[in-house]
């Protein structure tokens, strides 16, 4: 199969667009409940895993999987991308200075955020690539829309 970098940074942005509404979701409760550094990275990596394979389950139901198919694809689609996000994301903001403690209303925070993310982009594509170069990731979820009009959402 070859796969494009295009088609790796499609399925990265999918996982990116999981990954920033969790964890920014999780940001804003765990700020919101004065959570200290520690459990905020924790609620925010759990809400980026389920809204990250929530994306894809939602897809994948739509083209037709019962509940236990689709559950079974977004693991197997999101898993390695999702974590290496988490990973560089999170590794990110717990090291830049300040950003964990900046506040919501900081620029500190939402730049040390937005940064991460980007980085957590850019780091991950290659890896999905490589992963849909050997049929796993997201070329699941391709294969299934292959030819279909929905192929450019996963």
């Amino acid at each position: 199969m070859n796969t494009s970098w295009r088609m790796a940074m499609s399925a990265t942005l999918h996982c990116l667009t999981g990954c920033a509404i969790g964890e920014v979701l999780g940001m804003v409760l765990a700020t919101w409940w004065g959570w200290s550094a520690g459990p905020s990275v924790v609620l925010a990596v759990a809400l980026a895993f389920f809204f990250g394979y929530l994306l894809t389950f939602v897809g994948v139901r739509r083209a037709g999987l019962d509940v236990r198919s689709a559950v079974r694809t977004a693991l197997a689609a999101d898993t390695v991308s999702i974590l290496v996000m988490e990973i560089i994301d999170n590794t990110v903001m717990v090291t830049v200075p300040g950003a964990m403690d900046a506040g919501l209303g900081a620029w500190l925070f939402w730049t040390a955020l937005a940064f991460s993310l980007a980085l957590a982009f850019v780091l991950t594509v290659p890896v999905n690539r490589w992963l849909m170069s050997r049929g796993l990731g997201h070329a699941v979820v391709h294969e299934m829309h292959h030819g279909g009009a929905d192929e450019h959402a996963h």
